[in-house]
């Protein structure tokens, strides 16, 4: 076991993480439900940048609805970020020759 060259390897990795989620902050996603009548954008990072609803679906009596709409809309625009970051940290850690269980 050559412990410099896991020493330089872990340090690589540390840097390709810090690069990858500066990168992560700016790539977004965008999930629209309902007919495309909630659209909710986020960034990689997690983080929900916007919500845009179509004015035709505001029921003041139905309220239930678009509460339901809208947090579906968020789920799934953080799943997809999540998904991205997931692929992203894939292919930082690719080729480092992490043991078994070490990879993303």
């Amino acid at each position: 076991m050559n412990i410099a060259k896991m020493m330089k390897q872990a340090q690589q990795m540390q840097s390709k993480m810090q690069d990858m989620q500066a990168d992560l902050a700016q790539q977004t996603v965008e999930e629209s439900v309902g007919g495309e009548k909630v659209t909710v954008t986020a960034n990689g990072a997690g983080e929900v940048l916007s919500i845009k609803i179509d004015p035709s679906i505001i029921d003041p009596e139905d309220a239930a609805f678009l509460e339901d709409l809208v947090l579906s809309g968020v789920r799934k625009a953080i799943d997809s970020g999540k998904a991205l970051a997931a692929e992203e940290m894939k292919k930082a850690t690719e080729g480092m020759g992490l043991p078994p269980g070490m990879g993303f």
